[in-house]
């Protein structure tokens, strides 16, 4: 990619899967792709879900502009861009003039009156990246996957994160031991 300087990788003979090489690209991606998504498709009991008490609905009251400048300003520009080649540095840009900030607010209140996310948010680019000071790189577990999503889809997800979270924080549903992720 363009804007990912190029690296010199450690010597790596071949990386080994089920004590098999893997010396072509599907096999490659068999490999990684077994490694790192190991929960896919797996069947998941939600039967403790019914156990929760039924809270009262809330009404989702639409985003406001504060909401996209309070999340964004929280953004680094540095920041790799994913498939549609936008980064932070641009959306910051982009928000200053009024009109385009208001469009965003609309595509996101948008999703959420809907109920319908974008294809385009979901798509995305994984860069599979060597671990540093490993001993061996023929290993899976060797390599870490980068994944870059839109980042127009990032930046109303956060939006929405931020507005969970002080809305489950301010009610008491979150755990009085949960610490990650949670502001302040």
């Amino acid at each position: 990619m363009n804007w990912v300087k190029r690296k010199t990788l450690p010597t790596i003979e071949s990386i080994l899967y089920e004590d098999q090489p893997c010396n072509t690209l599907p096999e490659l991606w068999h490999t990684l792709h077994s490694s790192y998504n190991l929960a896919e498709n797996r069947p998941i009991n939600v039967s403790f879900l019914n156990e929760i008490p039924q809270a009262d609905q809330i009404q989702w009251p639409p985003f406001s502009k504060q909401e996209f400048k309070d999340a964004i300003a929280k953004c680094s520009s540095l920041s790799t861009p994913g498939p549609d080649h936008i980064s932070w540095r641009h959306i910051k840009s982009l928000i200053t003039d009024d009109r385009c900030l208001l469009r965003i607010v609309q595509i996101a209140n948008a999703c959420i009156n809907l109920e319908y996310w974008p294809s385009h948010f979901k798509s995305s680019n994984t860069v599979v990246i060597p671990k540093p000071i490993k001993n061996t790189y023929n290993s899976p577990k060797s390599f870490c996957p980068i994944v870059l999503l839109n980042t127009t889809g990032k930046l109303i997800e956060k939006v929405i994160s931020n507005r969970l979270q002080f809305h489950l924080s301010a009610n008491g549903f979150l755990d009085s031991h949960q610490f990650s992720g949670i502001h302040q």
